[in-house]
């Protein structure tokens, strides 16, 4: 499926839920996410039947497309057993389409796709972090028949910036900054283009997420995405978690 199809929220983003229903989104496939679970939780059950119906309720929707876990780790501790049984049970209600995770790392993939049967998957992957890639979860996954969404396509807008506008904190990434600038010289490309074209010539990226803040930041982006089969030097790939993981940006 091509084109804008998707809506991605959660519970913790603040009335984003409730607005999307005051607008209307029966047409759109929407996803949402659960915050963490209470440790201990009494029942694990009720609570995410509680949650879900909540979003239900806020967004005006029958069901959810996708049901992601802003924490799956919680899998892994000692209600993981119980709160995969909860996402299975509104599964079988035929509340949510497809239940899944949302990661901030491929490694956590190892230990859970080893235990738990996932629908869906979102991870950070972009033209410096091609982790999720490189790592071979991109292609064990197409193979599983699990959905993959991307985001973070722009690294928090840092890709998007020019040189005079990039905090000088980043300058310690002189050379990378440098050598994605003459490559987008030589390809005649803005660093827009680039960056969705790039995501977008997986084939087994099923969705690529993007946060907007205008009607005509949509457009742009929009315009953008028409840009098909950009590669990227495989040189601008970093695995510094430094850089690619915005949650240490604080220590820059």
């Amino acid at each position: 499926m091509t084109g804008v199809h998707t809506l991605d929220t959660a519970i913790a983003y603040g009335e984003s839920e409730q607005r999307l229903g005051e607008i209307g989104v029966a047409q759109w496939r929407v996803i949402s996410k659960l915050s963490a679970i209470p440790d201990p939780c009494v029942d694990v059950a009720g609570s995410v039947q509680e949650w879900v119906m909540g979003s239900l309720k806020r967004l005006r929707i029958p069901k959810l497309w996708g049901l992601l876990l802003h924490r799956p780790q919680q899998l892994l501790g000692p209600q993981g057993d119980a709160l995969f049984e909860a996402l299975l049970a509104v599964k079988g209600q035929g509340i949510v389409e497809k239940i899944g995770v949302s990661i901030y790392d491929p490694g956590e993939l190892d230990a859970l796709c080893s235990r738990y049967r996932l629908d869906l998957v979102q991870a950070p992957f972009n033209v410096l972090d091609r982790r999720l890639a490189t790592s071979g979860w991109l292609h064990r996954l197409w193979l599983a028949g699990i959905e993959v969404h991307t985001r973070s396509t722009f690294l928090q807008g840092l890709l998007l910036m020019g040189a005079s506008k990039r905090p000088t904190g980043f300058d310690r990434w002189h050379s990378l900054w440098v050598e994605w600038d003459r490559w987008l010289e030589s390809q005649a490309l803005t660093p827009l283009q680039a960056c969705l074209g790039f995501v977008l010539s997986h084939p087994t990226i099923n969705c690529v997420v993007v946060g907007v803040d205008s009607l005509r930041q949509l457009q742009e982006i929009l315009c953008a995405a028409e840009t098909k089969n950009v590669s990227v030097p495989l040189s601008l790939a970093t695995d510094d978690l430094q850089l690619v993981n915005p949650s240490n940006w604080a220590e820059i």
